[in-house]
């Protein structure tokens, strides 16, 4: 039978209550083909022609089954409510039937009561319904169709104590083996209407999936994918439907919805609305309700397209034609004339409508709207006098507030009236959307072309350039902001409202979202001219003016109608003025003046503009002060006062009046007349909208021409106690900042505050001046009531900001996890505030040296940005390239953090992911290619490398590390011509200066470094007091073996910021170890002895251990490095104590434990290891060493364990083992004396004099002839190698400096005399 199939049944009560009738009769027509004359479909088939209208034919086969015991109830209604709906009622026959439902009523059984109230339920008679249910269920025991009617019943009944108990009755049902497909539409449509629209969506699957051909599943499930606003499941689920069923109408609309709401294609979807109203003629020929319902979301979502609207209308026609007498279709008729701009049109529908229902407020309102726009004044006044009164029993109308805020602004009244109604107006109006999934009614309840028109009317007063930077935001453009994201994230293909948001961005100072935006809407419409022109005022505010000129003639290029744009010349001429051609800024300016509707407002220049935006009377202002402005520059004198003439004589007693003088009073500054300025700027009177501008003008002449700071605060004094307001009270706050009287400044802030005590933004102003004030412990104060007040989270970052500053870093730790206490959050505000929260978490963490928690709040902070970025780019795309900023910025501390930990592989990774956010970051592609670089990867970092320097070709450090890498790969000219490129540009450059020195050191062409450290002093007459020059000096004498001279110029670099902590590391290794010997090592232990005896070396050598140790506590430990400890730890060793050298020991075994390839640490343990005469395990630690790869950062490090190592090998007569070692130390120095003077000793000992001699001159050169040690060894082969004279030489060279070296003049220069005699 047909009320055992779930789905027939299912499907009637769907589409009755979609008040699809005629879906519903070929629902019914279709099951009665397949099962026969079965009274309940022959019921359905009759109700649905009686809600078609026709109503004898319904009532015809209504009376051949009113007997059938199953549907006597609801077929006895039904012909009742059938006689209702006629227009001439049958009374006689109604009371009859009523009498006859009485009768049988009493003997009525369970079938009978459950499609009696399924009918009364249909009829909204959800009382009646719910009693005749009761009874069913009591007489059937709880019967499982019983149990969802009353709760589908209960859900739609509007009661919320009945709705909230709804749920129960579906999950009763449910609970059995059998899942009754009603009772999950049921469950589906209670959880959306809970909000729950995962839950919702979860239930409709099991749905579609048990009855895959249920064609009412599909549509559920299309809106909770909607109302989860996840528009590429909802397409996809649309074209399963219509592969299904060709004609499905929700299907088709969502299409439709997409293609206006998201994409924007117009003309698309004006062709499928064309097919949608065949669609309609054919299997809902006879619902007007319908039509209209189709017809009013595309039109307030269409951008208000000729195309879209146009069918719309058509959609609108046909209801009509169906139910003249509907007057709400009727002012829906008028609504979209309206929006066609055709108010007379519209007018004749809205008195229609009136004349139909002379109560509807609607039709009313769009009488008022028609007036305003015609200009009937006066009748709109008295219409919306009467609306205004009856609003309280109506409840408060957006349009009619809207409506008021028009009129206000159109009659000259104060801005600030105006505003107001627009603000509640803006506030109601969202209110009314409050809880509504996204959806059809979504769009036409938020109607987003009155909130177009809303902002519009806002940006009338708000400011018309764009504000400074540190200044207040207008409160109209935070206002409009908020009106306009929700409509662009609602409706992101409407052009005009993402437009209006660049506009209100760029106006609060946010250009580079503003640009953003504005592509967004140039890559949809290319010919959008606004757009373009828009475009270009941004790249002219921000100093782009060739970038200002090519957004121009783009514009002008898609579009020829910009020419007829004043508003193209007059950013044409700016552009021209800025870039310092004035003749043809005049001669654009003249052409703006020629042009209709500049100079005298007119009717046909309204007419031509039609589809462009009128010239406000701001900007036709704009281009009579621009050409005076013109004129003056060219100094055309007359034809300047001239248009100033002419400006003040068309506006005058308009708003814009004011800013004519403002203009008068800056060419009177110009011409020196300051005075005439004030008087003209004193005459501004209060109530000009102007005023606060005008003021300004005045405190700013008194600030920068009569350097009177007084008058200036004055100024500003007088306009906040004359126009109270939060915006004018901030303004007096800024000044005194401005003339640093902070002090001033907090008690203007804490007056503001008491009047608005929850403005966090004030709040922060007035933490961030106690802090000018050095008030830290008020500041902290502050914040922390501001806190407990409400304030927002950006106060815990100002105060954990503030408390790392003093390095609080508990305290600082306590508030952002203060902060971070809560829910995880969904909102996207949130989530991009604790992201923020967590990155300073993790600076808080570093700087306490907590490196592992550091690491964790920034692997949160990343994780969450990740999700922040999914939402970013559909909620608010113009904050994109912000937050992929932050996403890079926190995988590149990722990437320093690993860095410093040495782990260079997860440091790639990071970085690497860094730059998949920000392609072209160049600090995240220097440091990868610096990663690149010490891993020995010199393919990956010369690809980084040339990547970098092809976005950004001077950029000096990739220029420095690209020559590093050219000496890493032995191209050392390669190397010396990059630096030299770079010192060619900026000899001063010190950090490239330095460099060369160490790439020509180990080059071994230490001795060109003189000239360009020559250049580097002529380039700058205070080279000699440079920290960084000085630096470079000291390292180059270090390196040619004079420490006194280098000890003397680090000493002058030492108290700077950049290079202090380098040039006091360099002080701290010469104090260790002046002659630069090998620390620890053995061979040339007893060798070096000057005349200067035991007792004094001892002194000097403690003299030095002493300022080393000054030195290191002077040094300031890093976060996460290990230098200093290190350098404390050679401190020790120096001082030769057995126990200092063992405590050191201790210390470097500590650090070479936790990270087994430190070599720094590793090099201490062996050092320490030779000082106590345990070759061995220095020996094998030394080993360790030599089998890891060499980079530039331990290079130091790994030339010293190299040559101790050697100095073992050496020792124990291994001489093979160690020149190879002495090699690898030449090919990364070649300026290395140490190692040429190992290899002189090994090849003397194995009496090689010849070769020993060679390497002992590499050694003796590289040492700057100034070892006598190396020069007697020298002098020594030359001798017996027989060459005597170049021993001779020597000798006087080591004599010259050092006369009474030891056994020099009787061991070699007397003997090689001898020998040249004989």
């Amino acid at each position: 039978m047909a009320d055992q199939d779930e789905t027939t049944l299912a499907a009637i009560n769907f589409y009755c209550q979609e008040k699809m009738y005629r879906h519903m009769y070929l629902s019914a027509l279709e099951a009665i083909k397949k099962y026969g004359s079965d009274p309940v479909l022959l019921f359905f088939k009759a109700y649905a022609l009686i809600l078609e209208d026709q109503i004898s034919e319904g009532m015809r086969e209504l009376d051949a089954i009113r007997d059938k015991r199953d549907v006597i109830l609801c077929t006895t209604m039904a012909l009742m409510y059938a006689h209702k709906r006629c227009k001439t009622v049958d009374r006689e026959a109604v009371q009859e039937l009523d009498a006859h439902l009485k009768d049988v009523r009493k003997s009525a059984g369970e079938k009978a009561l459950y499609f009696a109230s399924l009918f009364l339920w249909h009829t909204g008679r959800h009382d009646k319904a719910r009693e005749y249910v009761d009874r069913m269920l009591k007489v059937s025991k709880g019967a499982p169709e019983g149990q969802v009617l009353r709760g589908l019943i209960d859900l739609t009944c509007g009661r919320d104590a009945y709705v909230k108990k709804s749920g129960k009755y579906f999950e009763e049902a449910l609970s059995g083996p059998n899942k009754d497909l009603q009772a999950m539409l049921g469950k589906a449509r209670y959880m959306a209407l809970r909000h729950n629209y995962s839950g919702g969506l979860d239930m409709i699957n099991n749905a579609v999936v048990s009855y895959p051909g249920f064609m009412p599943a599909l549509v559920e499930k299309m809106r909770l994918q909607l109302a989860l606003q996840d528009w590429e499941q909802t397409l996809d689920t649309a074209h399963r439907a219509m592969n299904q069923q060709s004609h499905c109408l929700e299907a088709i609309r969502v299409e439709i919805l997409h293609l206006l709401v998201r994409e924007g294609n117009y003309d698309e979807a004006a062709v499928k609305l064309g097919e949608l109203i065949q669609i309609m003629d054919r299997f809902e020929p006879k619902n007007p309700q319908l039509y209209c319902e189709l017809s009013q979301a595309f039109c307030r979502v269409c951008g208000r397209s000729v195309q879209v609207l146009q069918q719309t209308y058509t959609l609108v026609e046909r209801a009509l034609s169906l139910d003249s007498s509907n007057a709400e279709l009727s002012t829906e008729a008028g609504y979209e004339l309206l929006l066609q701009n055709r108010p007379r049109d519209a007018m004749k529908c809205y008195r229609n409508a009136m004349k139909l229902d002379e109560t509807s407020v609607a039709a009313l309102t769009g009488i008022i709207k028609c007036q305003l726009i015609e200009g009937q004044l006066g009748d709109a006044e008295q219409q919306l006098e009467f609306l205004s009164e009856i609003q309280e029993s109506i409840g408060k109308s957006p349009d009619i507030l809207y409506l008021r805020a028009v009129l206000s602004r159109k009659k000259g009244k104060s801005s600030e009236e105006t505003v107001a109604l627009l603000n509640e107006a803006s506030q109601t109006h969202f209110a009314e959307l409050k809880g509504l999934p996204l959806g059809s009614q979504y769009f036409t309840q938020m109607n987003p072309d009155f909130l177009i028109e809303m902002v519009k009317e806002y940006l009338t007063f708000a400011p018309t350039e764009p504000s400074e930077a540190g200044q207040p935001v207008s409160p109209l453009l935070s206002r409009c902001a908020s009106v306009l994201e929700p409509v662009t994230k609602a409706v992101p293909g409407l052009l005009e409202g993402l437009f209006l948001l660049a506009k209100v961005k760029f106006l609060s100072g946010q250009a580079e979202p503003a640009q953003s935006i504005l592509q967004k809407c140039l890559d949809q419409n290319p010919q959008y001219a606004d757009a373009h022109l828009l475009m270009a005022q941004i790249h002219l505010h921000l100093g782009n003016f060739s970038q200002s000129s090519q957004s121009l003639e783009m514009g002008l290029s898609y579009n020829f109608e910009v020419r007829e744009m004043p508003l193209y010349h007059l950013i044409k001429a700016r552009t021209q003025k800025k870039m310092g051609q004035n003749a043809e800024c005049v001669r654009t300016l003249q052409a703006a003046m020629a042009l209709p509707g500049v100079k005298k407002r007119s009717s046909s220049a309204m007419k031509r503009s039609k589809g462009h935006p009128q010239l406000s009377t701001n900007d036709r202002v704009s281009v009579f002060l621009e050409l005076a402005e013109a004129y003056r520059v060219t100094d055309a004198q007359h034809e300047a006062a001239k248009i100033m003439q002419d400006a003040i004589n068309a506006f005058s007693g308009t708003p814009e009046e004011v800013r004519i003088t403002v203009a008068n009073a800056d060419l009177a500054i110009n011409r020196g007349d300051v005075e005439h300025a004030l008087a003209m700027l004193r005459n501004v009177p209060e109530n000009q909208s102007y005023y606060v501008q005008a003021r300004q003008k005045m405190a700013e002449i008194y600030l920068n021409h009569r350097k009177d700071k007084r008058l200036y605060a004055g100024c500003y004094r007088e306009l906040a106690e004359k126009h109270p307001s939060p915006h004018t009270s901030l303004l007096l706050g800024d000044a005194y900042m401005n003339i640093q009287e902070p002090e001033k400044a907090i008690e203007v802030y804490e007056q503001a505050m008491k009047r608005n005590p929850r403005d966090s933004a004030l709040a922060s102003k007035i933490g961030q001046a106690l802090v000018k004030t050095h008030q830290y412990g008020k500041a902290i104060n502050y914040y922390e009531a501001a806190l407990k007040t409400g304030g927002q989270n950006f106060l815990r970052h100002d105060l954990a900001e503030l408390l790392l500053k003093l390095r609080h870093y508990e305290k600082a730790e306590k508030v952002l996890r203060m902060a971070l206490e809560h829910e995880p959050a969904n909102d996207l505000l949130t989530m991009i505030d604790d992201t923020k929260l967590l990155v300073m978490l993790a600076k808080v963490h570093h700087h306490a040296n907590k490196m592992e928690d550091a690491m964790l709040a920034l692997t949160k902070a990343r994780d969450l940005q990740a999700r922040v970025l999914k939402r970013v780019q559909v909620e608010q795309p113009d904050a994109v390239p912000e937050q992929k900023a932050l996403a890079t910025s926190i995988c590149s501390q990722m990437a320093e953090h690993c860095s410093t930990q040495r782990d260079p592989e997860k440091a790639i990774k990071f970085y690497k992911e860094a730059l998949v956010y920000t392609e072209n970051d160049g600090k995240a592609m220097l440091e990868l290619a610096r990663l690149y670089l010490h891993q020995n990867e010199v393919d990956a970092c010369q690809h980084q490398l040339v990547q970098l320097l092809q976005t950004d070709k001077e950029n000096d450090n990739a220029t420095v590390m690209m020559a590093d890498l050219m000496f890493r790969k032995g191209e050392y000219d390669q190397a010396t011509f990059h630096f030299q490129q770079l010192l060619e540009r900026s000899p001063d450059h010190y950090e490239a200066l330095a460099r060369l020195v160490d790439l020509l050191r180990r080059a071994g062409k230490l001795e060109e470094v003189a000239h360009y450290v020559e250049e580097a002093d002529k380039a700058s007459s205070r080279a000699s007091l440079e920290p960084g020059f000085n630096y470079c000096k000291g390292l180059n004498q270090w390196y040619v073996g004079h420490p006194n001279e280098a000890l003397k110029h680090f000493n002058m670099a030492r108290k700077d910021t950049d290079w202090g902590d380098k040039a006091v590391r360099n002080m701290i290794e010469i104090c260790i170890n002046p002659d630069n010997e090998t620390l620890g090592g053995e061979t040339f232990e007893n060798m070096d002895t000057d005349t200067v005896s035991a007792a004094e070396k001892a002194d000097s050598e403690q003299v030095a251990v002493r300022t080393a140790e000054k030195l290191v506590k002077e040094l300031k430990p890093k976060p996460g490095s290990d230098q200093h400890a290190i350098l404390s730890n050679y401190v020790l060793m120096a001082t030769k104590s057995k126990n200092n050298i063992e405590k050191a020991l201790a210390s470097f075994m500590e650090m070479a434990t936790s990270e087994r390839e430190n070599v720094p640490a590793l090099l201490g343990v062996a050092t320490a290891y030779m000082m106590l005469k345990q070759t061995p395990r220095a020996r094998n630690q030394l080993k360790r060493i030599a089998k890891m790869n060499w980079n530039p950062v331990d290079g130091e490090e790994f030339e010293k364990s190299w040559l101790l190592l050697a100095d073992v090998y050496v020792n124990s007569g291994k001489y093979d083992m160690a020149t190879e070692l002495l090699r690898k130390c030449i090919q990364h120095n070649q300026s290395c004396s140490k190692a040429y003077e190992y290899l002189g000793f090994i090849m003397e000992k194995e009496q090689s004099y010849q070769d020993a001699s060679g390497s002992y001159e590499k050694a003796w050169k590289f040492a700057n002839q100034s070892n006598p040690t190396i020069g007697y060894k020298l002098a020594f082969n030359y001798m017996k190698a027989k060459r005597y004279v170049d021993a001779i030489d020597v000798c006087h060279k080591v004599l010259a400096t050092h006369p009474n070296y030891p056994k020099m003049r009787k061991d070699i220069l007397d003997k090689a005399r001898a020998s040249i005699r004989i």
